[in-house]
C-alpha cells in the first residue's frame, strides 16, 4: 500500500507555489503537471491543532472545513493571530496595502514587511499596491481609518474572488486604475498615524504569476474530500490556495485548505470522485463614491 502523506496546506515564494507536507517534505506546482491524489478508505479528517501544536485529542472535523481546526484548537490560532489584536508589543514593522481582486472588489489589509508580497500571494491578490509602512497598531489605526473612509473591507469571500478570476480582461495598466484611484484618496487623507509613512503608488500584477491569461471559465469547485474519493486534473493556474485543474476538457477549482487533516495517497486514475459543486457566479456593481462618509 502506498504511503500516506498529510497535506499542511499551500504556501507561496518567489520561486511560486507548493503544497507543504507533515515532516517538511515538499511538492513545487509547475503548471501543466498533474495533480493527482486519493483520500484512504475509511479515513477520518483530523484537526490540524494550533500555533504548529498537534490537537490534544485529534478531533475530527467536517469535510468542507477549510480551516480544519476543532472549536477549542480555532480559538487557540484565532487568540494568537495578528487579526486579534493580542500582539500590541510585536517590534516587527508593518505594510498597509491596498488588494484588488476584480471590478469592486478591493480591500485594504496589513502584513509583516519581512513577509514581502507572501501575504498578497496567499490571498489571490491579482494587483495590490503598499500605501505606508510603520509599527503594528499604527498600521492596523490606518486599516481602520481606511476602512471607514474610503468604504473597503478588510475581507472579501474566497468564492468570491474566484467566481470573478476566469473572466478579467484588460491590460495590468488598466487593472490598476480602481487601485489607483483608491490609493490617492487614501494617501491624501488626514488622521494618519505620525509613525506610519505614506509609501507612493507602485502597483504590482499578479496575472502572469497566477497563470490568469486566457483562463476559461471552470464548470465547478471542489466542495470537500471524502474517504476513498480522488482528485486528478492538469494545473493551469494557481491563485491563493486554489488549484486551477483540467480534468476531460472541464475546467475545476480546488481550494488546498480542503486537503488539510486527510490522509492522502497518489492515485494513477484520472477520474475525479468527490464532490464537485456547480461554480458560483457573482455579480459587482461598481459606483463611485460621492464623498468620504
Amino acid at each position: 500500500m502506498a504511503q500516506a502523506w498529510k497535506c499542511s496546506g499551500l504556501r507561496w515564494s518567489a520561486a511560486g507555489p507548493v503544497l507543504v507536507w507533515d515532516g517538511g517534505r515538499r511538492s513545487a506546482l509547475t503548471r501543466g503537471k498533474r495533480v493527482a491524489f486519493g483520500v484512504t478508505d475509511g479515513g477520518v479528517r483530523e484537526c490540524v491543532g494550533a500555533r504548529g501544536n498537534a490537537c490534544p485529542v485529534r478531533a475530527g472535523v467536517p469535510g468542507r472545513s477549510t480551516g480544519a481546526r476543532c472549536e477549542t484548537c480555532a480559538r487557540l490560532d484565532r487568540a494568537h493571530s495578528v487579526a486579534a489584536d493580542t500582539m500590541a508589543d510585536d517590534p516587527r514593522p508593518y505594510h498597509v496595502y491596498l488588494a484588488w481582486f476584480g471590478p469592486g472588489m478591493v480591500k485594504v489589509g496589513i502584513t509583516a514587511e519581512e513577509r514581502g508580497s507572501a501575504r498578497l500571494l496567499e490571498q489571490g491578490a491579482v494587483c495590490f499596491s503598499w500605501l505606508g509602512l510603520g509599527p503594528l497598531m499604527a498600521a492596523r489605526r490606518t486599516e481602520e481609518l481606511l476602512r471607514a473612509a474610503l468604504r473597503v473591507p478588510d475581507r472579501i469571500p474566497y468564492g468570491d474572488k474566484r467566481a470573478v478570476r476566469s473572466g478579467l480582461a484588460g491590460t495590468a495598466e488598466e487593472r490598476a486604475a480602481e487601485l489607483g484611484e483608491l490609493h490617492a484618496r487614501a494617501v491624501a487623507l488626514g488622521g494618519w498615524p505620525e509613525s506610519l509613512a505614506r509609501e507612493p503608488y507602485r502597483p504590482v500584477d499578479h496575472v502572469e504569476v497566477f497563470g490568469l491569461a486566457g483562463l476559461p471559465n471552470p464548470v465547478g469547485e471542489v466542495s470537500e474530500l471524502v474517504p476513498g474519493g480522488a482528485v486528478s486534473g492538469r494545473l493551469v493556474a494557481a491563485a491563493g490556495p486554489d488549484l486551477h485543474l483540467e480534468n476531460g476538457g472541464r475546467g475545476v477549482v480546488l481550494d488546498t485548505r480542503v486537503m488539510t487533516g486527510w490522509q492522502l495517497v497518489p492515485v494513477a486514475s484520472d477520474e475525479l470522485t468527490v464532490p464537485v459543486r456547480e461554480f458560483k457566479t457573482v455579480t459587482v456593481e461598481v459606483t463611485v463614491q460621492d464623498g468620504l462618509f
